[in-house]
Parts: structure tokens; sequence; C-alpha cells
């Protein structure tokens, strides 16, 4: 999986690219963990994923309780908003097309 970090004031913005999966999850964690402390939204753009794991999953809701609620899932695959909807995770965050 590659991850592309982008700043925009206190907004940042990570492009998924690949699979978020047990081996890639912790580069998640990493990119989530070295955001500024001044970062109090963020967005993952998964226009470029391709599956997300359970291990995965637990890396978004991570990011979710971090940022406080203030997370959005951009360009989500109808496959992984599917895993969204069967885990309950699709009522909670914010998904734009």
């Amino acid at each position: 999986m590659t991850i592309e970090k982008t700043l925009n004031g206190n907004v940042a913005e990570l492009k998924l690219a690949g699979w978020l999966d047990t081996q890639s999850a912790p580069e998640l964690e990493a990119a989530i963990g070295e955001l500024e402390g001044e970062v109090t939204a963020l967005v993952i753009d998964m226009a470029q994923l391709e599956y997300i794991s359970s291990a995965g999953l637990r890396q978004v809701v991570a990011a979710y309780k971090r940022m406080k609620g203030a997370l959005t899932l951009r360009h989500v695959s109808e496959e992984i908003r599917n895993v969204l909807r069967m885990t309950g995770l699709e009522k909670r965050l914010t998904i734009e097309p």
C-alpha cells in the first residue's frame, strides 16, 4: 500500500492506494500518528484503495477516535462501502462520493 499525505491548514488528507490489510495497517497507523497537533480534521481518500481488511477497519476507527469524529472517507468504492455497511461503520462515518 502507498500513502500520499497532504496538509491544507488544519486538514490532513491521506490518499491510500493498494491493499489496507494486516501487513499495511501499521503504515496507516504511523501516518496518522505523524499528524501535527494542529490537524483537526482528516480526509482519507480511498479512490485507489482496492481492499480493506479488519485490521484496516481498525485503523479507520482509530483515526475516527483520534480526530474526535472529524474524519471523512472520500471516493469509497462500492466493494469497500459494502464492508463498511456490513460492519455498521457506514452509519457512523462521513462518506463522500
